[in-house]
């Protein structure tokens, strides 16, 4: 079963392979592995800086990427690595929080992108086959016909590979009840330091098939007699040494590696050595892995306190309640969620008052009765346990948002304002549970002697607290503080027998800290194990175990550092709010979230490409890079920049709201192509698009001529090669009367003088001059909620395709005519009203970075989507019944990006239809990118989950955005024009 990592089909963007080496010491390394691997080879200076950095404080570039097709790859990638001596370190999703993914010189495999199967579902045993790139959430959404799930469940599971959490021995918030990965493990399929596949799996040692194997010898048989040694001779102090605790993922798992059968038989499985591993013991091409039911209902209940030590002192408490998941959360959490477009809908329910939370989840496997379950814990923490308030979330849809506001505070965190973050370098940290409460006293000592303070949140029921001490790793002082700290934090963790990590691993982070927590007799069997697997140590060297004379410094290769140092341009875009441009690319902490495919809005091109560079993180660490030097000093303005990395940002703006600390990608594609064409100049093209609504103007007034010249035999190419506009996509045609034309023409139906409202209505460039109906309809909806409309004359377009196409003087101009015009309406009690979604969006969001003055806040505080007018001021206005016809729902990007995409479902609702929302991104349209010759591919390919969602619906689609219409109605399995929801309205009427 073969999973597409985006669903949406094979787009393919620009790769830079071979011809392009950043290092000439690496070029015959490349070139050999061009030669030889079927998949892509780029070791050009861009792949080096994509993946120079993952989800942590971390980043040194490798030599170059080999993004393998299938196994036969891997292997051809790690012998040629072999034959020149050079590192290797796989790769999944990139999320990793202890630097696992950041290697200075190495090969890194990219597993994602192609190795993403689902091989094979077998209900009856509940194992699955999968690949490496695999996410978690795609192989879970797989599984729910039947039932199933895999129980180890990171927070990072809608982008993170199995892959990864395979090398990560990740676990999540149900580790209470299900476990870690380790767990999970049955068997894997492995491409070893030589080259040799190894499949590794149980083996009851002494059997016949334990004989065979050794008789057979070779690499295999050689590694499971030095692993049997290893167990054998480290058996009492490997019991002496692992901490008894639920979740361990530091050092090697020696402790699962060795079990007995119910007759008494030792077995080894060294599956579960690599397990853990960080990718320093082979490469993992193929798992099965045992899977759970799902359980059929849950609840959950949240508990308020005061002060986090209150939270602290109740957790063994709830572990008493058969919970199946015990969840913190402190007020800095909430705090910062509140001031999350995304988030602070989730954290609206939290007390002011609350200094912590504790978040308990029962299920109907572990209790018959789910009510009485939160009942007897209520009972027991107001009586006992100093809970000041209890929330309770027994329907999926509440459940859902306090699991997306605990899931959000890793990244959440990083978007705090300034250089010092809440770094991760000592946060998961694991002790017993009884001891959390004397620990974090402990912590916080510690904290104050160093003078700063941290967050906590995380999985207390198993003892992991994520503390992330406040630091500024730009400054020497901040990174010897860091070091300090973590020496610091590993003594207490020693003395309380816990674990320096109880999910992120040891990556760069923590290595160094392994021999404190394993003693010398273990240390040593680490290296043995290490040597047995990987005689060079080229594997992902420096990760879990290092030799004697070549440490692991945790502060070493940090991402930033005391010599970090970026450009801060001259702009012409207000980035005050954000801290300033550099500030808003920074921001990007490299979590990934831009990688999600199954819902939200961004990144619609990696959606549809799999590749780094279409993401959000992708851009963002270039953006870094250019502005620190770390590239050519002319980068930002250089084509190749352009081309490959800011043209294929359709300026969804879902990045807005969707990436979590709020790195707005597209406000930072506008202000550099300003910059841009400042210096260079502009196309021909670019210049079209920006001024649309004059070229549309001249199409009306010309109508039908225009029309017909546009409809000629070979047109269509002819503006293919002389202005690159796509000749697989139909000129729209012009209306011979404009909208404005015909709306000077009529007279209003309510007065103003007796309107419940009073409405200044902005027809958009494809309303006015191309399809006039959409305003007509809005005109006569309006009407019926007894609003008095006017379009004011002194008023222009709104400037949305300016703004993207980085004409940022032309925006600035149109934005300022407009709020001059419209200020003194809205100050008289005026709404300002668009059908156009983004014409809607520009004046909400980018007006305000545009113009100053009291009057662009007040204009954009007063305008709105139709629908959005709609359900906010006249929700129970329109006597209409559509009598429960079906439509499908495709809300604008950039509304969705500002939370304003669901009020056109509830007013259709209302209006008696019966309404299917869509979650399908972006349409790929996006203004001109889809009439760009060089994207239509693409464009297409990104439209392919709208497309697919409306063909699974069956229903009509319907969509307030004009670019999203043409997509839909380009679609050859569309018949006929697709409709805005106010034209739909107006039929209900």
């Amino acid at each position: 079963m073969a999973i597409d990592p985006a669903g949406l089909g094979d787009a393919s963007l620009p790769t830079h392979g071979t011809e392009g080496v950043a290092d000439q010491e690496h070029a015959a390394l490349a070139a050999d592995l061009a030669a030889a691997v079927a998949g892509d080879v780029r070791f050009d200076e861009y792949a080096q800086v994509l993946y120079a950095t993952d989800g942590s404080i971390y980043g040194a570039r490798p030599a170059g990427v080999v993004i393998p097709e299938d196994e036969g790859d891997v292997v051809a990638a790690v012998e040629i690595a072999a034959d020149h001596d050079a590192p290797v370190l796989p790769r999944g999703a990139g999320s990793s929080l202890a630097g696992q993914t950041v290697g200075p010189g190495c090969v890194v495999l990219d597993c994602s992108k192609h190795l993403n199967d689902i091989r094979e579902i077998d209900t009856e045993t509940q194992r699955a086959v999968v690949q490496p790139g695999v996410v978690q959430d795609d192989l879970d959404a797989a599984l729910v016909q039947h039932g199933l799930k895999f129980a180890p469940d990171p927070a990072s599971s809608n982008r993170a590979t199995l892959g990864g959490g395979i090398g990560n021995n990740s676990t999540g918030a149900h580790s209470v009840r299900y476990g870690i990965t380790v767990d999970y493990v049955e068997s894997v399929r492995a491409v070893l330091a030589d080259g040799t596949v190894a499949t590794f799996e149980e083996i009851v040692v002494g059997s016949p098939e334990w004989d065979e194997m050794l008789a057979e010898g070779g690499h295999v048989a050689d590694l499971h007699r030095a692993v049997r040694d290893i167990v054998e001779e480290n058996e009492a102090e490997i019991a002496a040494r692992y901490p008894d605790l639920q979740r361990n993922v530091s050092g090697y798992s020696l402790d699962a590696v060795a079990d007995e059968t119910e007759q008494g038989d030792r077995t080894l499985n060294l599956a579960k050595l690599l397990v853990g591993a960080e990718g320093t013991l082979g490469v993992v091409v193929a798992a099965e892995v045992s899977l759970v039911t799902v359980p059929e209902e849950t609840a959950l209940a949240l508990y308020c306190y005061e002060d986090l030590g209150d939270a602290m002192r109740a957790v063994p408490t709830a572990l008493e309640h058969d919970a199946s998941a015990v969840e913190l959360m402190d007020d800095e959490v909430f705090r910062l969620a509140r001031g999350s477009p995304e988030y602070a809908e989730y954290a609206e329910p939290i007390p002011e008052s609350a200094g912590a939370a504790l978040m308990l989840e029962f299920d109907s496997e572990l209790h018959d009765n789910l009510v009485a379950a939160v009942d007897a814990a209520d009972s027991t923490f107001r009586r006992a346990g100093n809970a000041f308030d209890t929330l309770h979330a027994f329907d999926d849809d509440s459940q859902r948002n306090l699991w997306k506001l605990r899931k959000a505070a890793i990244p959440l965190l990083m978007s705090m304002e300034g250089d010092a973050k809440p770094y991760p370098f000592i946060e998961d940290a694991t002790v017993p549970p009884e001891e959390l409460a004397a620990y974090v006293e402990q912590f916080e000592a510690v904290l104050a002697a160093h003078d700063t303070s941290a967050a906590y949140f995380a999985h207390a029921g198993a003892g992991t607290l994520h503390i992330r001490p406040v630091l500024s790793l730009k400054e020497t002082e901040g990174i010897e503080t860091m070091r300090s700290i973590a020496s610091d934090v590993t003594d207490l963790v020693a003395e309380r027998g816990g674990s320096f990590s109880g999910e992120h691993g040891d990556g760069l982070a923590r290595t160094q800290f392994n021999p404190k927590m394993y003693g010398p007799q273990l240390w040593d069997a680490f290296k043995h194990l290490k040597t047995a697997f990987d005689p060079e140590w080229r594997m992902n060297p420096g990760a879990v175990v290092f030799r004697d004379d070549e440490p692991t410094e945790m502060t070493e290769h940090l991402r930033y550092g005391a010599d970090y140092a970026s450009l801060e341009p001259t702009t012409a875009l207000d980035f005050e709010d954000e801290g300033g441009f550099s500030h808003l690319v920074e921001l990007c902490n490299g979590c990934g979230t831009c990688r999600t495919t199954q819902s939200d809005v961004m990144c619609p091109t990696y959606r549809a490409s799999g590749e780094e560079l279409a993401t959000t993180r992708g851009r963002a660490n270039l953006l870094r890079a250019a502005i620190s030097g770390d590239l050519p000093e002319d980068e930002l303005y250089a084509d190749r920049f352009h081309e490959a990395v800011l043209d294929l940002c359709v300026g969804c703006k879902g990045c807005q709201s969707d990436c979590p600390t709020g790195v707005d990608m597209a406000k930072l594609k506008a202000e550099l192509k300003h910059q841009r064409h400042e210096r260079e100049g502009a196309s021909l093209r670019d210049r079209l698009f920006a001024d649309i609504d004059r070229l549309a103007a001249w199409g009306s007034r010309l109508a039908p001529v225009s029309n017909w010249l546009t409809s000629i035999p070979g047109s269509g190419a002819v503006a293919e090669r002389l202005l690159s506009i796509t000749a697989e996509r139909p000129v729209p045609s012009f209306a011979s009367e404009s909208f404005d034309s015909w709306f000077t023409k009529r007279e209003a139906t309510v007065d103003a003088a007796d309107a419940a409202e009073r409405v200044a209505f902005l027809p958009d460039t494809h309303t006015n001059y191309i399809y006039p109906e959409v305003g007509k309809a809005a005109v006569m909806v309006l009407e019926a909620a007894d609003c008095h409309v006017v379009v004011p004359d002194e008023t222009g377009p709104a400037g949305r395709a300016a703004v993207s196409g980085g004409f940022l003087d032309l925006a600035t101009e149109r934005a300022r005519v407009n709020v001059d015009a419209l200020a003194p309406m809205v100050d008289d009690g005026w709404s300002v009203v668009t059908a156009e979604p983004s014409d809607a969006a520009v004046v909400q969001d980018e007006y305000t970075d545009l113009v100053d003055g009291d009057g662009v806040e007040a204009v954009a505080g007063a305008t709105y989507g139709l629908c959005e007018f709609l359900d906010v001021h006249r929700p129970d206005a329109l006597d209409a019944d559509a009598g429960g016809e079906r439509v499908a729902y495709h809300g604008h990007c950039n509304q969705k990006a500002l939370n304003r995409d669901h009020h056109a479902g509830a007013v259709l609702s209302r209006a008696g239809y019966d309404v299917e929302t869509l979650d399908s991104t972006c349409c790929g349209m996006a203004g001109s990118f889809g009439y760009e010759a060089e994207q239509y591919d693409l464009s297409m390919a990104i439209g392919e989950r709208l497309f697919e969602q409306v063909r699974e619906t069956g229903a009509e689609p319907v969509a307030p955005g004009a670019s999203c219409r043409t997509q839909l109605s380009d679609w050859e399995e569309q018949n006929g024009r697709v409709a805005h929801p106010v034209e739909k309205l107006a039929e209900s009427l």
